[in-house]
Parts: C-alpha cells; structure tokens; sequence
C-alpha cells in the first residue's frame, strides 16, 4: 500500500495490468495537493492480498478493506482507472458507508465484452503477451502525440513510462485471471445499487482505442445523478499523460462532495 501526502484522501484503484507504479504521474499529482491511497491489485508481488480464485471478484473488496484499514479511513472518495473502475464499483455497493463518492475513469461500461484481440489475450495470456505488448504501442500512439504535441516532450514521456513499467512487469496470467472473474460479475446490478455522487471521466472520442467512450458512459443511465467530463487532448490513459488535469479534477470534485455540490464539476471540460 502507498500513501503520501497530507489532507483530505482519495483512494486510486490501478487498471487490469495491476500495478499501481504505472500510475506514478497521477499518484505524484494527486500527493502535491492532498492524501492519496493506493497500491497494487491482489495477488501482484507488492500486494499483500492473494487474488484467491474461491472469492471470486470479491477479493479485491479484502484489499480496499486492507487499504482503509491501514491508512485509518473511514470514508473517502473511490477512483478506479479503467479496470479499478470495477473494482471501485464492488467495493461502493458492499462498503457503502466507507465511500463518499466514486469516480470512473476510463471504465468498461457494466455491457462491455472484450473483442476478438483482447479475448485472445485471456484464452492464451503468455503466449499473446508479444503482441500485447506490439499492439498497445500502437493502440497509445495517437493519443500521445496528441497529449504532447512537441516531439521532444513525447521521447521525454515515453522514456519515463516505459522505465515505470519495465521496474513493474505485468502478469498477463494475472490480468487474464482479473478479467475472467470480472466477465462473471454483474457490474450494472452493482451499478443501480450506487447512491453517491459519482462522476465519470473520459478522454476525447476518438482517443481512447481501449475503451469506447460509450461503454464508460453507460454509468450516467444507471447511476443516479451521476455526471460526465472530458480531459482533452488523451485518450485512456489521461491519468499519466495530464497527470495535473486529472488530479485537479478529483480534488475539485471531492471537494465539492464534501461541501454538497458535486454536479458543477461535470459542466467544465477539459
């Protein structure tokens, strides 16, 4: 588990690859300006919960109780990226007086199915793992350059994150696992049960070449009062590629929570 920062917190969920040093941009924006909680998902190295096949998804509901627990929370704002989103989700509806508000970014939608690719991914993790790796280059190329604009700032972003994830190598067996127990879930039952104030955030359509912005957006007709943003210029990944963006956004909104007026977040886009 991490934590860093001082004031309020809010509690980040890392996507399907598991690790949250893959977020390390968000991580450090969110720390400069409040508390951030965070970690790595059940059963990777630095994780001290095992994903245990006989808990099912629920076992990821043992690690945000780990996370709280150690970090002394009683209630926070909950934000999952991408496949945390899920993650987030679960734990909103079996914890629900643990958690203010929710946040989605970059989330399957409780309809979402993996293509023909990505299937291939979870029938045979080791062995599509070289072409994971060829296609999601190419998948992020556009949103890259459209987030930095300026050659030099691209070679300067990409040489970081790409040190991140070499200090942090995925499990493709694990992130199959994560998404064969997640296909069994019925994430918009979990959806209609959410009460709190919950907002969505997306990249620009177009960008994000993971997730449809359309799928994510399936939350807004079933969450209650549950409200949209764009981060412009990104894709899927805007957490690390407008780390300061994205980070303002979460402070913003759950400052609002707090105050009782989350809705005027969702009119900005940014």
């Amino acid at each position: 588990m991490i934590d860093l920062g001082d004031g309020n917190p809010i509690v980040i969920v890392p996507g399907i690859q598991g690790r949250w040093e893959w977020m390390t941009p968000a991580v450090e924006a969110l720390a400069a300006s409040g508390r951030v909680v965070t970690g790595s998902l059940c059963g990777e190295p630095n994780s001290e919960v095992r994903l245990v096949s006989s808990m099912g998804f629920d076992a990821h509901v043992s690690l945000l109780d780990h996370w709280l627990d150690r970090a002394g929370l009683d209630r926070v704002t909950l934000c999952g990226v991408s496949f945390g989103g899920w993650v987030a989700l679960r734990y909103a509806v079996a914890r629900p007086e643990r958690v203010r508000a929710l946040v989605f970014a970059s989330t399957p939608g409780p309809g979402f199915q993996p293509d023909a690719r990505q299937q291939r991914y979870i029938r045979t993790p080791n062995l599509a793992l070289p072409l994971f790796v060829l296609t999601s280059r190419e998948r992020m190329r556009r949103e890259v350059k459209a987030a930095f604009p300026e050659v030099r700032d691209r070679f300067h972003f990409t040489r970081l994150q790409l040190s991140r994830m070499a200090r942090a190598p995925i499990s493709p067996s694990l992130m199959a696992r994560r998404m064969k127990l997640a296909l069994q879930e019925d994430f918009a039952g979990d959806a209609r049960q959410v009460r709190v104030p919950t907002l969505v955030i997306t990249g620009e359509r177009g960008l994000d070449r993971v997730v449809p912005i359309e799928s994510t957006h399936e939350y807004l007709s079933l969450i209650p009062h549950a409200t949209a943003t764009v981060i412009e210029r990104t894709g899927h990944i805007g957490c690390v590629t407008r780390p300061d963006t994205f980070a303002s956004l979460l402070r913003t909104f759950d400052a609002e929570v707090r105050i009782g007026a989350p809705a005027s977040v969702a009119a900005r886009i940014h």
